[in-house]
Parts: structure tokens; sequence; C-alpha cells
């Protein structure tokens, strides 16, 4: 059925769910793992900084955004691993968290994609997003959704 689970987490408790649903989901399946970690691109610079002041703020974002995301990888694969789940882990940065999951989908030959989400409603997707349903509009690929 299905072969490749792209799951992208972020770290947060409720990635951890997404972590864990998709573990067993790939056991049952004999299915592969695919984690993404998709991180903000820089914020704009603010009014007064110097391109040189610009460069080592935005190094210093990469850097950031870089270790939290192996950080994050490292642990969902020790997890996968200990449940005998085949595991490749993959992160970017970019501007539109939603567009990237989609495109790390179709990127890595994934089937099926699994996300968490906190089912805020209409209010809770206006002031933090949402992700999971922007993911919905943009993917012809089934999209597994744990709350």
């Amino acid at each position: 059925m299905y072969r490749n689970l792209l799951v992208p987490v972020d770290g947060s408790d409720l990635s951890d769910k997404a972590m864990h649903g998709s573990i067993d989901l790939a056991r049952q399946l004999g299915a592969t793992i695919t984690a993404f970690v998709a991180e903000p691109t820089p914020p704009l610079p603010a009014v007064g900084r110097t391109a040189r002041m610009i460069e080592i703020e935005n190094d210093l974002h990469d850097e950031r955004t870089t270790r939290h995301a192996q950080e994050v990888l490292r642990r969902f694969e020790a997890q996968a691993r200990d449940a005998g789940v085949a595991f490749q882990g993959h992160h970017a940065q970019t501007p539109s968290i939603g567009d990237a999951i989609v495109d790390a989908a179709k990127e890595h030959g994934c089937d099926l994609i699994v996300m968490a989400t906190h089912g805020r409603g209409l209010i809770g997707e206006m002031l933090y997003g949402a992700h999971t349903k922007g993911v919905m509009a943009r993917s012809k690929l089934p999209l597994l959704v744990l709350h």
C-alpha cells in the first residue's frame, strides 16, 4: 500500500505525536519514513542594519535553524531505528512551510503525508496558521492527520 511516508516535524510535543504515530504505521506497513523539517527563512532586517550586520544575522539564523533541524531529525531517526523502521531525514529553509512540505513529498517520492494538528478551529488557524490545511489544499497525495 504505502511505501514511503513523509512526516513533517518541528520538535514540538505535537510533532512527537506525528513521530510516534508514523513509526507505528510504517512498522505495520513495512514502509520507510522520510522526515522533513521546514525551517523559516531569516526575518527581514531591522531598519538601520548594515549589509555586514545583515549577513552576520543571516549566518547566525542559518546555523541555529540547521542545528535545530539536525537535532529533531537525530531524535526521530533514533526512535525509528529502535523500532526497526527505515528512515531518512531532510531539512530546508523556506518562506512557505506548506509549499515546502508538498515539494519535499514529491522530491523524495513519498506516497503518504503524515501530520499532526492541534485542531484549533477557525480562530486558532487565523492566529497560528494552518500548515496541515495548506498541505491538504496543495497536495495530491493522501494525507493522514493525527489529532
